[in-house]
């Protein structure tokens, strides 16, 4: 593999100057617009888009030859020929097709991200952005702030979302609790260790006890495991800069008792997680109506039916919805526009091929996390996986615009640095 291509200012002049640092901007401030505005998400995607134009040459370099970019690109290829074939009108399938757009802007955002000091910025960007959202959900959530018109149509004080849905904002509000972590564990001054474990315990309390997207418990409880996990082995290994191994080991217990206590001590928790349990027990496919999970297990169910029939090549892009009325006719069941599970939203609109191409994704950029420059990066890198690995089996996220968005930028964001050398990797997965 060769190194992503940089831009290097040195070469160009003033006018190409200000447009790539106007186009560097868009790039770092989506991090801040991805928790926040759709519009605002997609003024900066036209943005890079026009950049794009320019720089199609380099951004093509990265697509064919970075394997994470590759490797989304792929999945995006396998869905765009999906268009072509099924029962669905070429314009309902380009549209379904532009869902996942976001796959093909990756190259891009790692073209714009090339250096370090740009990808630190992108990440403060995105915690920012969760730091307001904290902050306001916390005002609306303590009485100290009414909710307001421009808020999530359902922000109530017992379900304070803010800017998305409860399901987006707590699965982007875990991800920040395990960023604030790592940061916390990378800190020197007991400043800032306050300071990020003030964050990350605030955050923890807000998707636990506050915002009710059940997605967003698992989520947290994989990253939190994963950070005990990785702190932990790293130490072991030998390899631990800041902190030794009894605080490793004590960090892992802390968390462990954390998650009993507060599973043990908080009646919402306690009840919302029962009821997931009742409601699966008490299931009879095509009768879940009624409740959250029957729903979600009638769609799976279902949407299995629909995957039976064209295993292989699927049914093709945005042929799901269809399927799904056909596949449900003289039943109880509520349609949808997807499954509620990325799995298989991609196997139904494009196979087995595309789920293989899914797994690939995951697997990319799991097997070469390690190659990331920092200790961060690495271990932010397979919590990303891990993260949408969880969430899409319980919703479609990367159907989702603010979840797919965000899956590309953090994607560009982490990767973006790679180290090259094919050969390193294979020395890699020995050892890990």
């Amino acid at each position: 593999m060769k190194p992503a291509p940089d831009l290097h200012e040195g070469s160009i002049n003033g006018l190409q100057r200000t447009a790539l640092s106007s186009l560097r901007a868009s790039a770092i401030l989506l991090g801040f617009t991805v928790p926040i505005s759709v519009a605002l998400d997609n003024v900066l995607l036209a943005v890079l888009l026009l950049g794009l134009l320019f720089n199609a040459r380099a951004a093509w370099q990265i697509a064919t030859q970075h394997p994470v970019a590759r490797a989304a690109c792929l999945l995006f290829i396998a869905l765009f020929v999906a268009i072509f074939y099924g029962a669905t009108p070429l314009r309902e399938a380009a549209g379904a097709l532009g869902k996942y757009i976001d796959l093909v802007f990756i190259p891009m955002f790692m073209l714009m991200l090339s250096n370090e000091v740009l990808r630190r910025r992108a990440q403060g960007a995105f915690l920012a952005a969760m730091g307001l959202t904290l902050l306001l959900s916390y005002l609306v959530g303590l009485h100290g702030l009414p909710v307001q018109p421009w808020m999530n149509v359902v922000a109530t004080p017992d379900n304070p979302v803010i800017f998305h849905s409860h399901i987006t904002q707590n699965n982007m509000m875990a991800f920040a609790v395990f960023l604030a972590l790592l940061n916390l564990r990378e800190a020197t001054s007991r400043a800032i260790q306050l300071a990020w474990g003030l964050f990350a315990a605030l955050a923890g309390i807000n998707v636990l006890f506050m915002v009710q997207g059940r997605t967003g418990y698992i989520v947290l409880l994989a990253l939190l495991g994963w950070f005990a996990w990785s702190t932990l082995a790293r130490y072991v290994r030998g390899r631990g800069r800041v902190w030794g191994w009894r605080q490793a080991a004590a960090l892992m217990l802390v968390l462990v008792g954390l998650i009993v206590v507060t599973f043990s001590a908080s009646p919402r928790l306690h009840d919302r997680v029962s009821l997931i349990f009742s409601e699966f027990q008490a299931w009879q496919p095509n009768h879940g109506k009624d409740t959250s999970t029957g729903q979600r297990l009638d769609f799976y169910y279902n949407s299995l039916k629909i995957v039976q029939q064209q295993p292989f090549l699927g049914l093709g892009t945005g042929g799901f919805a269809a399927a799904f009325e056909q596949q449900t006719r003289g039943t109880e069941v509520l349609q949808t526009p997807n499954p509620h599970n990325e799995y298989l939203m991609i196997t139904t609109q494009s196979g087995l091929v595309g789920l293989a191409l899914l797994l690939y994704l995951f697997y990319t950029l799991w097997r070469y996390a390690p190659l990331l420059g920092t200790v961060f990066e690495q271990d932010a890198a397979r919590g990303l996986v891990l993260a949408y690995m969880v969430n899409g089996a319980f919703n479609s996220a990367l159907h989702d615009h603010a979840d797919g968005l965000f899956f590309a930028f953090m994607a560009a964001v982490l990767f973006a640095g790679l180290k090259p050398g094919l050969r390193a990797v294979e020395g890699v997965a020995k050892h890990d």
